[in-house]
């Protein structure tokens, strides 16, 4: 992983223990060592289990006394539970960026998408996806919002979803389309849009 030198710690250990999660470096039922995880970023282990009590708390890893961190077994009906939540967050964010959102942005992304898709990888497009979705929550220009959809850990549940509800990048590409030319058109419905696409990740 490599030293850690820049502030806020917290946020960059659960960072990095996310991407951990995302690489397939903790599959679950793995333990995640808080000792060794402090030795490697060379930080004390304060921060460390701070950053585990922050994924514990989004239901990614569970904690025993005298066993330690591990990541939990995640399944289809937590996942449908955090997709509930996110889709409420971006509804309403949706709503407040319309008129406001740099379309593009989103075609950037959208591209970025299609050109994963035709390598048939579906895991390449998962940081355009969350960057996607970032741009129309921080177009609503509330930053509460922003700040309790950025620290939910989308990008890990994404993977997770993309794993066991759908691994079609034609379809994952395909379905931003609409939701761009809404924004277009400034349709008033997109509130609506967006929730149901972000639901059908879960189907």
């Amino acid at each position: 992983m490599g030293a850690l030198v820049r502030a806020p710690l917290r946020e960059q250990i659960r960072q990095m223990l996310l991407d951990g999660l995302i690489s397939g470096r903790w599959q679950p039922g793995d333990r995640i060592v808080e000792r060794r995880v402090a030795a490697e970023l060379e930080v004390s282990q304060a921060p460390v289990r701070e950053a585990l009590r922050d994924l514990e708390a989004l239901r990614i890893v569970e904690s025993s006394p005298n066993k330690g961190a591990r990541v939990r077994e995640i399944t289809e009906a937590d996942l449908r539970e955090v997709y509930e939540v996110r889709a409420g967050l971006e509804e309403t964010a949706a709503r407040l960026a319309l008129g406001r959102v740099p379309i593009d942005a989103l075609e950037r992304h959208v591209a970025r998408l299609h050109e994963a898709a035709r390598h048939g990888d579906a895991f390449a497009q998962v940081p355009h996806l969350i960057a996607f979705h970032r741009e129309i929550v921080r177009a609503s220009g509330n930053e509460i919002l922003l700040s309790v959809w950025e620290s939910l850990g989308f990008e890990v549940w994404t993977h997770l979803s993309i794993r066991l509800f759908r691994a079609t990048p034609h379809e994952n590409a395909d379905d931003h389309e609409p939701i761009v030319e809404a924004f277009r058109r400034q349709d008033p419905g997109i509130g609506l849009l967006i929730r149901d696409h972000v639901l059908s990740y879960t189907r």
